[in-house]
């Protein structure tokens, strides 16, 4: 078995693979506080009661958008499972060819989410990821990462309205029943949700109208799945793309 780690702005996926089968997945706060022991405490225990033992993990690979918990994960890694992982990263073989300006700022998460989309669904296609913040990630058809479009994700426009109004509140995040609102809390779901997917959708619009050719559209991301319920634009949602990709690129690193 293996485990691998999808570091994100707010939470960090974790996911145990037994070949290609996703055996067990777990979610944590990607916090700068916490230690690799206060992490490996809480995931030892977490494997431990879904019978899962440390030394039934013989190797694991890290994307991180937080370079800070980079070292954190490692040591814990080390230190409470005996394994040193691979980070996605310069020298790492991901099977994507990367035509960007400068490949180096690509961050891990959208390439190995391209990396999952392409090997699993096929290409071209947009890979649309929707956490604190929204990319749209473009594969041709021969596996190139040809670059994408980076905007403001559906929780952190909430964030943004309820912080910086004295008088507006939190509310959830749920589709509404139709876009003119009859309250303030109805108001602001309708413009943040149909206000996002009105995003995606115009997005996703203009990638196709410049790409010149049909291209499948794959979401993923913890809010992918509000975007797919009143949107055509998505063809598919897979909530565990990214530790997917980390697995597969786990593989490659062995061949």
């Amino acid at each position: 078995m293996i485990i691998v780690f999808d570091v994100g702005n707010t939470n960090t996926k974790i996911g145990i693979f037994d070949g290609d089968e996703l055996v067990e997945s777990l979610r944590m706060s990607s916090s700068l506080t916490k230690t690799g022991d206060e992490y490996g405490f809480y995931l030892v225990n977490m494997l431990k009661n879904k019978g899962i033992e440390p030394s039934n993990i013989t190797g694991g690979i890290i994307s991180s958008v937080i370079p800070n918990l980079n070292y954190t994960f490692e040591h814990m890694l080390d230190y409470y499972f005996g394994i040193s992982p691979y980070i996605v990263g310069a020298g790492v073989k991901t099977g994507i060819n990367i035509k960007y300006d400068n490949p180096k700022e690509v961050g891990a998460d959208r390439i190995v989410g391209c990396v999952a989309a392409y090997n699993i669904y096929g290409g071209p296609c947009i890979v649309i990821d929707c956490g604190t913040a929204t990319t749209f990630n473009v594969v041709s058809g021969s596996g190139e990462f040809l670059g994408g479009a980076i905007g403001v994700g559906l929780k952190s426009s909430a964030d943004a309205l309820y912080n910086g109004t004295a008088k507006l509140p939190k509310v959830e995040l749920v589709v509404p029943k139709s876009v003119i609102g009859k309250n303030t809390i109805a108001n602001m779901q309708s413009g943040l949700v149909f206000g996002y997917v009105s995003m995606v959708e115009g997005l996703v619009a203009r990638i196709k109208r410049e790409y010149l050719g049909d291209i499948k559209v794959i979401a993923t991301g913890g809010l992918s799945e509000i975007v797919a319920s009143c949107s055509k634009v998505i063809d598919v949602v897979d909530r565990s793309l990214t530790i997917k990709g980390l697995n597969i690129v786990y593989k490659l690193q062995q061949q």
